[in-house]
Parts: structure tokens; C-alpha cells; sequence
């Protein structure tokens, strides 16, 4: 019989509410798949020989822990797992449930395995917010197979769950589905007649499904919540056809243009460069709006401050890498949209800081030199000599200790013979 938690986190109460009355559930919610092969995106992780399509396709479950973005799948996945009639499936959400809960849980599952030799699926969404002592509740009684322990989290579980409890999952990595995927979706909801948009006669354009599926950053939620919206005022019009700018509206976001495959990428990424290479902290931080707006990658912004604050800040302000390198640590740590005030706050002070670029033309000097000379001769007295007779050929005998001898140390040699008197680094 389901919980409380099962029939909110499953939808169970929803989809018999679905079943009279259509309209009043998502269009989400009605187009989640029902099997495994209709899964679009995760073709690597549900494969019929790999570990989950196993699992999806009748083998014995196993815990596991499925880390993906939002709009990936991880519930799906779960709800397929519920249609198993050999398994109970309990469920408990991680922002909502506490220790007492799980107790309730696991003692439920042992009066189950006791009583009807069933066992028990243990689905724990967003695990990842469970606290340690929550975390190691778990352990005994997965050892002892009461439950098959299913965990969703957007977080790295590397970062956010205990060692011994990862050590008893297998962690199943669920891509970001990508805008062909994402398009997929969209035409099968239009075309479905009997859970999508098909009865409503609704039509897109290329370019609004293009948006829909770009702006909507891999979430299949975001993209049919909007397609929804947008076929919401279609459907008021002659055509009932979904346009670009009722895509726009449905997603609430303009369509701006931004390529991520073509020259405009390259041109607002060379603009947000240039404007913090010319201190300009106003237009830096215009052109990371831009790239936020039109769908970009918070990380790949991340990379370029981080490259940025060793090209062109460089020995200036010796700070700036590793504020960044705490810029990109925190986008990666808490995600869109609040990333974007870290992101604001990297982009700021690398705008402001004072700039050099010796390290870096100083790097590319050295590289230089290296292909045009070659692999030189390490100069005599700057060899390693760990054995007998590399010490009696005179390795690193007139080599001097500049700790224990400075003065003897100065205007000793350290580059090869042929390029003794090279500059690669020159101060600003």
C-alpha cells in the first residue's frame, strides 16, 4: 500500500485524478514515460546490458544512487522500478523526512519480509540533504538487504554522501539531455492524442522548438512545462500554431542571439574578454548577463575567468586565481541561478584588478624556444647523481646549494649551454 510521501513523490492520487480530468495535471507529469524504451537521453545508462537497464528490464535490483541534473529522469527511473510486482516500493523525500521516518520505513520493510518474503525499494529523493547521522541509517540495513536503498541527487556524490554508504551503491551517472532529446520530447507530446497536445491540434515552428529546446538547459520539465504554456495561447489562435514569440512567453525568457555552436558564441565570449581586459566592469558583467540569459554554460564561464585571471591579471594581483578558482568551485557547488552572483562577483573584481600579462608571454616565450631548440643538454651541474658512477662523471659536483652559500650561488648557471643567455620573463 503507498505512504503519504509515495503518493505525493509518485503521483499516485495525481494520476487518478488525471484519468477524469486530463487538463488538471502537467503536461510533464503526463508525458513521463511508461517504460524503459520510451526513455529519450539516457540511452548509456538504461543500455539492456548495463547495470540499470538490468535492473529496468527484470534483473534483481540493486542500491544505487542516480546523480543527474534536473529534468533528467531520476524519478522516472524510480517510478519504472515501482511497476515491479516481486518489490514494495517506499519512498521518502529527503527536504521532508527525518530519522523517525526512516525507521517507520525500514520496520515496515522488515514486517514485509517476515510476512510475504517481498522486500522492499527504499526511494530517498534528493538524499544528497540528508545529514551524516541520517545517511548512516541506512547502512546496517542495507548490508542486511531489508531495503534496496534507490537515491536521487543533483549533487556529486563524491562530495555529498559518507564514503561507507557510497561503497554500497553503485552510482549511475544521468546525462543533461541535450536539445535534440529535449526536441523529441517536444514533438512526441504534440502527437500524442491521448496524454500530450494531440487532441488540441497544436502545431510548432522550427525555431520555437529550437528555443524551447535550448533555453530549457536539458530540464524535460522546463521544456514541456513551457511548450504547455505556449500551446495555452496557441490554441486561442486560427492556427493554433506555436510561434517563437509564444515560446518566448511560454518560457519567459527572450530568445537572444546566441548560438552555443556558432560565430556569436565567439563573439559575446570575445566581448566579455575584452571588456574585462579593458576594465570596463560594466560591459563585463553585461556580457555574462548575455551568456546566462541565452542558456550558456555557467562553468564554461567559470573556465574562462579562471584562464583570464593568469593571462591577463596574472603576478599583478596574485589573488585574483584563487578567487576565481573559489568563483568556479562555488558555480559548481550551488548552480544556476545563484551561480550567478558568484559568477558577478568573479567578473567584477577581475574587471578591477590591475593587469600583467609577463607570466603569460613569458610561458609563451619558453614554449617557444623549446620547439624551435630542442631537447638541449641539462647543463652538467644541474644533473641528478643517485648512482657511483654518475657522481664519478661529475654530475652535480660544481652545483651550489643557494641556501647554504648565496653569495657563491649568484650568476650561477641554470639554462642549457646553447640558450645560457636567454630572457623569456620580463617585468612589467
Amino acid at each position: 500500500m503507498a505512504t503519504r510521501d509515495q503518493e505525493t513523490l509518485f503521483g499516485h492520487a495525481e494520476r487518478k485524478r488525471a484519468a477524469a480530468d486530463p487538463a488538471r495535471t502537467p503536461l510533464a507529469e503526463r508525458m513521463r514515460p511508461n517504460s524503459v524504451d520510451e526513455m529519450i537521453g539516457q540511452e548509456s545508462a538504461v543500455r539492456p546490458d548495463g547495470f540499470l537497464g538490468r535492473i529496468l528490464r527484470g534483473a534483481t535490483p540493486r542500491s544505487c544512487i542516480l546523480w543527474g541534473p534536473p529534468g533528467s529522469g531520476k524519478t522516472t527511473i524510480a517510478r519504472l522500478l515501482a511497476g515491479r510486482r516481486d518489490f514494495e516500493l517506499e519512498s521518502v523525500s529527503a527536504v521532508l523526512s527525518g530519522v523517525k521516518e526512516l525507521r517507520e520505513v525500514i520496520e515496515r520493510a522488515k514486517d514485509r519480509r517476515a510476512m510475504d518474503g517481498r522486500d522492499t525499494i527504499l526511494f530517498v529523493d534528493e538524499i544528497h540533504r540528508f545529514n551524516k547521522a541520517q545517511q548512516d541509517a541506512f547502512l546496517p540495513h542495507v548490508e542486511a538487504g531489508t531495503i534496496v536503498l534507490v537515491g536521487a541527487t543533483t549533487e556529486n556524490p563524491s562530495f555529498e554522501l559518507n564514503a561507507p554508504l557510497l561503497s554500497r551503491c553503485r552510482v549511475v551517472v544521468l546525462d543533461r539531455l541535450d536539445a535534440d532529446g529535449l526536441a523529441k520530447l517536444i514533438d512526441r507530446a504534440i502527437a500524442d492524442s491521448e496524454r500530450g497536445l494531440g487532441r488540441m491540434g497544436i502545431k510548432i515552428d522550427d525555431d520555437a522548438r529550437s528555443f524551447l529546446a535550448d533555453r530549457a538547459a536539458g530540464d524535460a520539465r522546463a521544456a514541456l512545462g513551457a511548450l504547455e504554456a505556449a500551446s495555452d495561447l496557441a490554441a486561442a489562435s486560427a492556427d493554433k500554431r506555436v510561434t517563437l514569440a509564444l515560446a518566448e512567453e511560454g518560457m519567459q525568457r527572450k530568445a537572444l542571439l546566441y548560438d552555443k555552436s556558432g560565430d556569436e558564441h565567439y563573439n559575446v565570449i570575445s566581448a566579455f574578454i575584452k571588456s574585462m581586459r579593458g576594465s570596463d566592469v560594466d560591459a563585463s558583467l553585461y556580457w555574462m548577463a548575455r551568456m546566462l540569459e541565452a542558456g550558456e554554460d555557467p562553468m564554461f564561464i567559470a573556465r574562462r575567468m579562471v584562464i583570464f585571471a593568469s593571462e591577463d591579471v596574472g603576478l599583478a594581483d596574485p589573488q585574483a586565481l584563487p578567487l576565481t578558482i573559489s568563483v568556479k568551485d562555488a558555480v559548481h557547488f550551488v548552480g544556476l541561478p545563484e551561480a550567478r552572483i558568484s559568477l558577478a562577483h568573479g567578473v567584477a573584481y577581475l574587471a578591477q584588478a590591475a593587469k600583467s600579462n609577463a607570466s603569460y608571454t613569458a610561458g609563451a616565450a619558453a614554449t617557444a624556444e623549446v620547439r624551435a631548440s630542442g631537447p638541449l643538454p641539462v647543463p652538467v651541474h644541474l644533473r641528478n647523481a643517485p648512482t657511483k658512477l654518475m657522481k664519478n662523471l661529475g654530475y652535480g659536483r660544481e652545483y651550489v646549494y643557494p641556501h647554504g652559500a648565496e653569495q657563491q650561488a649568484e650568476g650561477q648557471q641554470y639554462l642549457p649551454d646553447a640558450i645560457a643567455r636567454k630572457r623569456f620573463y620580463e617585468k612589467d
